[in-house]
Formats: structure tokens, C-alpha cells, sequence
């Protein structure tokens, strides 16, 4: 998995490298590859096509998100710039760094998105509305948390 630090705070896609030979694919992700040790693993599925998810924002939470079947788009945006992904294959990982509000729309039957996270469950990481997202971002709060 290619990363370089100088795009630390920068949400983008990494290639996760894969074995494959007649029996299929293997795809492989190693701690020391990736950009953050991780503490938690979720997953979703089930979700109906063109429902959304996420609608939040992180203040200290690394992400990185893998779509292991079916697609879904993703809205990443810094409050100050958007960077939109379509997932449609687990040999590409979207690595969502802290301070980014993001919306996920499933637009495939059965789809699958995994999480890597880099924090466990923290209420306090969260913000919910946008326009307190923006005000956050605005305060600078972004490189103090």
C-alpha cells in the first residue's frame, strides 16, 4: 500500500496489493503499510440502495474505508474543498484523515463497506451538523485536536 506523509491530511485512494492467480484474489493489508495502527473494525451492509450513511464529521479519527462489494460514492469534504470517490472494488482503499465530514451513498444492491479505524468508539470525536463542522474548521480547531 503506497502513503507518504507529506499527504498526511489529505483523503485519497490507496492501492492494496493483491495476489491473484486461478483460484482468485487475496487481497493483503499490513499494519506497518498502513497510515495509522487500527483499534476498531465496522462494517456496512444491508443498506438500501441510495440510503446514505455517515453524514458526520471526526476531529481525531483515521479512516480507512474499503468497499468489499457492490459500490458506493463517497463525499469527502475538508470545509473548504470536496473530494469525491466511487468504491467499487476491495483492491482500492479510501484513507479518510481526521477532520472530514463525509457522506456515503450505496448505489449497488448488497454492498459492503469495511472501516478501519484508528480510534475506538468515541463520542466525543463526532460532530454531527454540518454548520457546527464548518464553525470547527473555522476556529481552527482542526490542527489543535
Amino acid at each position: 500500500m503506497q502513503d507518504t506523509t507529506e499527504n498526511a491530511g489529505v483523503p485519497r485512494l490507496l492501492d492494496a496489493p493483491a495476489f491473484v492467480d486461478g483460484r482468485g484474489s487475496l487481497g493483503v493489508l499490513e499494519g506497518a503499510a498502513l497510515p495509522f495502527d487500527i483499534a476498531r473494525i465496522y462494517y456496512l451492509y444491508d443498506v438500501p440502495i441510495g440510503a446514505v450513511r455517515g453524514e458526520h464529521g471526526h476531529k481525531r479519527l483515521h479512516q480507512l474505508m474499503i468497499c468489499m462489494h457492490g459500490q458506493t460514492e463517497i463525499t469527502l469534504n475538508d470545509g473548504n474543498q470536496q473530494y469525491p470517490f466511487t468504491l467499487s472494488t476491495p483492491g482500492q482503499v479510501l484513507y479518510v484523515p481526521p477532520g472530514m465530514w463525509r457522506r456515503l451513498r450505496f448505489v449497488m444492491p448488497e454492498t459492503v463497506v469495511c472501516v478501519l479505524a484508528s480510534r475506538p468508539y468515541e463520542v466525543d470525536d463526532y460532530i454531527y451538523e454540518y454548520e457546527d463542522f464548518l464553525t470547527w474548521v473555522r476556529q481552527g480547531k482542526k490542527q489543535q485536536d
